[in-house]
């Protein structure tokens, strides 16, 4: 029986290694049988028209890409991250369950009831890339967002405590550093040189096994799939799509080339299975590279805005990223009309031009079309994204575009979200000169409160130059209800992005005095 098994075996290790042979004497055999059917050789078939050729085999066996050395000069800077939110305790409303018996007979009980639960501990996984010898590592802001403490283990097992240095929620990624020195690091490339068509490794740890390598090739470049942020809105979308296996865990890790080059940021997965079977997303180094240099200079993004509304004229899928408001059209007659009226069938009719942005303050006008920008072609809105994410305020681009069936180029001067040129520093809660805590159980019993957060203390800086003091309960900033101190820290982090960079805050003394604050967040 075991000699039996040795020769299976065998037959089949031959059957795997000779496939050339096998499809070579199938070719022969192929060609011996239509010679003998037809009576007439095979080959004068082919000579006969010469736009037909076989498919298949050639004659020469080209070499396969070797992607070893690419491997292994990146899966030692690919490292595991695990990230853990500690037990926190929330108040929640819940229904009364006897408030319709007691409605019903008139007893008018109330509806709802205020409650305090204990969140469990929530542990998250994902991967991430070392990119300096001095431990700075770039990961999505997914995989850390709301972290109390990180965690890095490194390809040879050594464990380290991550500190986060900034997140950016738009693009999805965020920058953390672990202690130490000479770290294995993966060079950055240049994502604008990938072509479709070209190999790509992804390499992730999703479960600290260490890390692990799928190829595949780029499928799609400047993807955009319309994913809103956890905050609702819009995120910056120009994804190198890839069919190399990506799955979850995997985010965070890293899109290498054949010279082992990082091209990208591993991100998302679309599959209709939940697994690999599908493609992968990943953040391009072009957008990366400005993302982590602004993390480490500034503590946020300096992001910077064209300031228009557009139509991609193109039928493209996947580029909805506006639509056409003009009742009693179709969109796709009114792309129609543009083409036929502006002489282009690609780009981005500008409809509308926002006051005080960026084109304001340029010649671009209304019915413009958006053809390039500094020398790169425009087709949809993802090309765009990708282009300004690289710009900070104050950069100049040159903007070309169609206007009466004409080429023109307009220099533009690019702003930030809040029209101006000027700096965004990170607004952390220093920058509040406050400390603060929730509401105790016996003061929120005294001023029929179910929520709060109490200023406990205040120095120099923007909570004193609003006029606020100690003893100071806040009970909503800019609309949303304080329970506790993320919640205050969330709508900070939105504040100083807005055009207002401003704190609404209202709330009461312990007198039971109500109260209501303008905080100006600006920074000169």
């Amino acid at each position: 029986m075991k000699k039996t098994t040795r020769n299976i075996l065998a037959v089949a290790a031959i059957v795997l290694l000779s496939s050339g042979v096998a499809g070579l004497t199938t070719y022969q055999m192929t060609r011996t049988n239509q010679q003998n059917a037809a009576g007439a050789p095979f080959d004068q078939v082919f000579m006969q028209n010469p736009n037909v050729h076989a498919a298949g085999f050639t004659g020469t066996a080209e070499q396969p890409v070797d992607l070893t050395k690419a491997a292994e000069m990146s899966v030692h800077a690919v490292v595991h991250i695990r990230s853990t939110q500690a037990a926190k305790t929330q108040e929640v409303e819940v229904r009364d369950p006897f408030s319709d018996f007691f409605d019903f007979f008139g007893g008018g009980r109330g509806g709802t009831q205020r409650r305090q639960i204990e969140t469990p501990p929530r542990t998250g996984f994902g991967s991430g890339v070392i990119i300096s010898k001095d431990g700075y590592i770039v990961t999505n802001n997914h995989v850390i967002a709301n972290a109390d403490e990180i965690s890095v283990t490194l390809n040879d097992n050594r464990i380290f405590k991550g500190r986060i240095i900034g997140t950016d929620e738009d693009s999805d990624l965020a920058l953390i550093k672990i202690e130490g020195g000479d770290f294995p690091t993966i060079p950055v490339g240049d994502s604008d040189a990938l072509k479709l068509g070209e190999w790509v490794l992804a390499i992730g740890n999703p479960f600290n096994l260490t890390s692990t390598v799928t190829a595949g090739i780029v499928s799609a470049k400047a993807r955009s799939l319309d994913m809103p942020r956890e905050s609702g809105k819009q995120g910056i979308e120009a994804y190198i799509q890839t069919d190399a296996a990506i799955n979850a865990g995997n985010s965070g890790g890293a899109l290498v080339n054949v010279r082992g080059e990082l091209v990208g940021i591993n991100a998302l997965l679309y599959s209709p299975t939940g697994s690999n079977t599908g493609y992968g997303f990943a953040i391009p180094t072009s957008i990366m590279k400005k993302v982590v240099a602004d993390l480490k200079e500034y503590g946020t993004v300096q992001r910077v805005k064209l300031g228009v509304s557009v139509t991609v004229l193109a039928d493209q899928a996947g580029d909805t990223q506006y639509t056409e408001k003009e009742s009693g059209k179709k969109l796709s007659d009114v792309k129609q009309e543009a083409r036929d009226n502006y002489g282009v069938v690609d780009g981005l009719w500008v409809r509308e031009i926002v006051e005080g942005g960026s084109a304001a303050s340029s010649d671009i006008k209304v019915n413009d079309v958006i053809i390039g920008i500094d020398g790169k072609e425009i087709h949809k809105f993802a090309d765009l994204q990708e282009i300004l994410a690289k710009h900070r305020p104050g950069d100049k681009v040159n903007v070309k575009l169609m206007r009466d069936k004409k080429a023109k180029t307009v220099e533009v001067v690019l702003k930030n979200e809040q029209g101006n040129t000027k700096v965004v520093k990170s607004a952390g809660m220093d920058i509040l000169g406050a400390a603060f805590k929730p509401v105790s159980d016996n003061l929120k019993k005294q001023l029929n409160l179910g929520y709060g957060l109490e200023v406990t203390g205040v120095t120099s800086g923007k909570m004193s130059n609003a006029g606020i003091r100690k003893g100071f309960i806040i009970l909503k900033a800019n609309g949303v209800q304080m329970k506790n101190v993320d919640d205050l820290q969330k709508v900070l982090k939105e504040a100083t992005k807005s055009p207002d960079q401003v704190l609404f805050i209202t709330g009461m003394f312990p007198s039971g005095k109500r109260a209501s604050y303008a905080v100006d967040l600006s920074q000169e």
